[in-house]
């Protein structure tokens, strides 16, 4: 079944915003077929105003982009966060995590490199949306439970010593469970909550909720849900989720 986006109220903007993350597995299908079209149009579906990316870049090489960003802009009116990219590559994101945002100003980005067998990343935003200050950390960690617990105390650390703005952290987490045996306990401690997540993956009949969303106390989440339709079950191998995100002032 297909889930509505929330409705957002033009006079709540300054509390409610419609935020989304999406592991879009290269643009690479469940039918195999390699097709950034659909990806911008199930992000157009959703119509948030920022989205977290996955898997937005090839993995080797150059690690070229694999999406259509015209066609991100022209369907859905966003902006991918510009990262500073080693030379020769030509990627969209920092180790396949892409930011994109609709009427948003952004202060400063800092890509992450995270510890681990694998090469993971994430990407840090400070921005300006609806007048009100917001970070945004975009993340895809590993597979393996060992480095994904390395790498969420390496978020945590990156996180010490900023401003005291409201903040989310969303990305394809690559872990399911709660409680002692998490992974992601660094950042359950810190931001003092397990962290918002639905199932979501595979994308024909999810029964593991890999995407998560954590939050501060001055940044709500409301209403988490996989974005279900028809397009979105064929188009990659998760399904997006979606929420509402109400800054407290």
């Amino acid at each position: 079944m297909n889930s509505p986006a929330p409705n957002l109220d033009p006079a709540q903007f300054d509390r409610d915003l419609l935020v989304a993350s999406y592991n879009v597995h290269k643009g690479v299908g469940l039918d195999m077929r390699r097709d950034p079209s659909r990806i911008a149009r199930v992000i157009a579906e959703i119509s948030p105003n920022l989205i977290a990316l996955q898997e937005a870049d090839r993995r080797f090489g150059a690690r070229q982009g694999v999406l259509d960003l015209d066609a991100l802009k022209e369907l859905a009116g966003l902006e991918p966060v510009t990262l500073p990219l080693r030379k020769g590559h030509r990627a969209h994101g920092w180790h396949g995590n892409l930011v994109l945002l609709r009427d948003a100003e952004v202060e400063e980005v800092r890509p992450i490199d995270l510890p681990g067998l694998e090469p993971r990343g994430a990407v840090m935003v400070d921005l300006r949306i609806g007048g009100k200050p917001l970070r945004v950390i975009a993340a895809h960690l590993g597979l393996l439970r060992g480095s994904r617990l390395q790498q969420a105390r390496a978020l945590v650390q990156a996180q010490a010593g900023g401003d005291e703005r409201p903040t989310i952290l969303l990305g394809d987490l690559n872990e399911w469970r709660r409680g002692p045996g998490c992974s992601l306990s660094p950042l359950r401690d810190h931001y003092g909550a397990e962290g918002a997540m639905v199932a979501s993956f595979p994308a024909r009949r999810p029964v593991l909720a890999l995407d998560r969303i954590f939050s501060c106390q001055r940044a709500e989440i409301v209403d988490l849900a996989p974005h279900d339709s028809p397009l979105a079950r064929i188009a990659s191998d998760h399904l997006p989720v979606k929420a509402r995100l109400r800054l407290r002032s």
